[in-house]
């Protein structure tokens, strides 16, 4: 028999946009000691980590050598080798966990190079907009603008959300639960429906909620 998942262990995996957490790097913080467009090897307490990173975080961040900074990391393992991945932000974390959790055929190179050549804003209008030629440099972007717009029901919360048509907080608890594997169209009614009696509900509130309600 399967053990229940804690609610608390449950909202940190839906906090992240990851379906597990168990093991991961999470992020890494340390001084640069070498600096090439798309690789970095940071050094933490003496320790130094090679982190493949996307164009877009290398020119954010400048990481010049001797520089201290944080980057977000995912640790991708194989059966030969293990490859670290750093991101500026959660954002661009959270785009290439999709692009290669979501989206058959798309590996971690392919989603750093997407990632390298569009901002975060820049890709979630050409999934909404149905924009194929936005992620022209992608030899998949029609199967990734198909597979995140009709698949995974994002599209219609980030659209949502710029819209204003729902608050960031039940914006982002809804992509939460999605990322968990939940359909947009449940995720937002559960939200919506604590919305009713809490409307000043913070986002790990409303996720807890929507698990309750959906579990």
């Amino acid at each position: 028999m399967t053990e229940a998942v804690p609610e608390d262990a449950f909202l940190a995996c839906a906090r992240a946009g990851l379906y597990h957490v168990k093991g991961m790097i999470a992020f890494l913080r340390g001084t640069v000691a070498e600096s090439y467009p798309q690789r970095l090897i940071l050094d933490v307490h003496g320790v130094g980590y090679e982190v493949i990173v996307p164009l877009s975080t290398f020119d954010r961040l400048n990481p010049l050598p001797g520089r201290e900074l944080t980057l977000k990391t995912y640790l991708h393992v194989r059966e030969n080798m293990q490859v670290l991945y750093g991101f500026a932000t959660d954002a661009e974390r959270d785009i290439f966990l999709l692009l290669i959790e979501r989206v058959s055929g798309i590996g971690p190179a392919t989603a750093i190079a997407i990632l390298g050549s569009l901002s975060v804003e820049q890709f979630k209008q050409a999934v909404v907009g149905g924009d194929v030629s936005g992620i022209a440099r992608a030899k998949t972007a029609e199967r990734i603008v198909l597979e995140l717009k009709d698949k995974v029901g994002l599209a219609a919360t980030w659209e949502a959300q710029a819209q204003g048509a729902t608050s960031q907080a039940a914006g982002d608890a809804e992509l939460a639960l999605i990322a968990l594997g939940f359909k947009q169209v449940e995720s937002r009614k559960a939200i919506a429906a604590h919305l009713k009696d809490h409307p000043d509900a913070d986002v790990d509130e409303l996720i807890r909620a929507a698990l309750r309600s959906m579990n």
